[in-house]
């Protein structure tokens, strides 16, 4: 991936990361890449990474292929409808979480999303723009958006040096 040191970010991120995907399976590939990143570093535990994009930009691919890097062996479903998915692995605790039918901020407290910061757990969650303040905490922002039928482009921005 291509990588840019950021100086004046606004929202204090560090480095950022770009990269053209070409279809699902480079889209998984990228979350796996991640994932064996902050694994092999030892910054897995209390991420918490934010999805941007909008429908069907490959959110819950990206999250696929990260959840089963992290040993998950499983079907890795889309939190739409249930707005927290849970997946425990020998190396993680890692909640898939999505927001897009979220009515009002404070429902995360009937999620337990003050318990997930406590516990450390890896969180991925999709939609943070319906929580203004889920910028604040996210260490690592992806953005994915089309750039035509056949590409994405993902971007990574992270607080910290990955």
């Amino acid at each position: 991936m291509e990588k840019q040191h950021l100086s004046s970010y606004t929202n204090a991120m560090q480095e950022q990361y770009n990269k053209v995907l070409y279809g699902d399976d480079q889209m998984q590939a990228a979350g796996r890449e991640l994932a064996q990143h902050l694994l092999s570093s030892k910054a897995l535990a209390g991420s918490i990474i934010t999805l941007s994009g909008e429908l069907g930009a490959g959110k819950t691919t990206f999250s696929r292929g990260f959840v089963q890097a992290c040993g998950y062996v499983g079907a890795v479903k889309s939190p739409t409808y249930t707005l927290i998915e849970r997946y425990t692995t020998e190396l993680a605790e890692i909640c898939h979480l999505d927001l897009y039918r979220l009515e009002d901020p404070e429902e995360l407290d009937f999620i337990g999303f003050r318990d997930l910061l406590e516990a450390d757990s890896t969180l991925l969650i999709e939609w943070p723009e319906r929580v203004p303040a889920m910028a604040d905490l996210a260490t690592i922002k992806i953005i994915i958006g089309h750039r035509d039928a056949e590409s994405r482009q993902l971007q990574i921005l992270a607080k910290n040096s990955l």
